[in-house]
Order: structure tokens, then sequence, then C-alpha cells
């Protein structure tokens, strides 16, 4: 007989078939966003590295949309929450518009 219990850490820390994620193999937006940020770190000033930031900040707002929406469980849509009040309020920071 399976547990039909659906308590809160259930829904913070379990998907739909019981499993307890936390983490999950990367995904082509977080893959990407690692990868432009490495060759930031190649390409420090320039056109290029303005076209990097660009890039690597859109995969990791895409990221953390999708996490909010569509994470698994309540833990991975606080992430994506997380990072996504976090990679909007750096830029808005970084530009000094507040």
């Amino acid at each position: 007989m399976q547990n039909t219990e659906n308590t809160l850490f259930d829904k913070t820390f379990r998907d739909t078939s019981g499993n307890i994620v936390i983490a999950q193999p990367p995904n082509l937006p977080i893959i990407l966003w690692g990868v432009t940020t490495l060759l930031k770190l190649v390409f420090t000033s320039g056109k290029i590295n303005i076209a990097l930031d660009v890039v690597s900040y859109g995969v990791l707002f895409t990221w953390a949309w999708l996490e909010l929406f569509q994470g698994v469980n309540y833990f991975r849509r606080a992430l994506g929450l997380i990072v996504l009040v976090g990679v909007v309020a750096s830029r808005i920071y970084s530009y000094n518009i507040i």
C-alpha cells in the first residue's frame, strides 16, 4: 500500500514520481550560462564581452523563469524565484538604476 498522504515535505522536495529532487542534471540554459560566463573571463572587454553578457543574462533569466513556473517541486520553484530576483536585481544594480 502506497502512502497517499501529501505532506508539505512531499510538496516541497518530491517530484510527481515520489523522488526527492533538489538538484538535477544541467539543462541547455544552465549549460549555455556556464559557457558564456567562462568565455566572459577570456574576453574581458569589447563587443564580444557585451554579447556574452547579454546571452549569459538571457539564458539564466530563462532558466529561472522555467524553474519558477515548471519546476518539479516547491523547492525548485523557489530556487527559480530566488535566481530570477537575483538576476534582475544585479542587472538593476549594475546599471545604477536605483
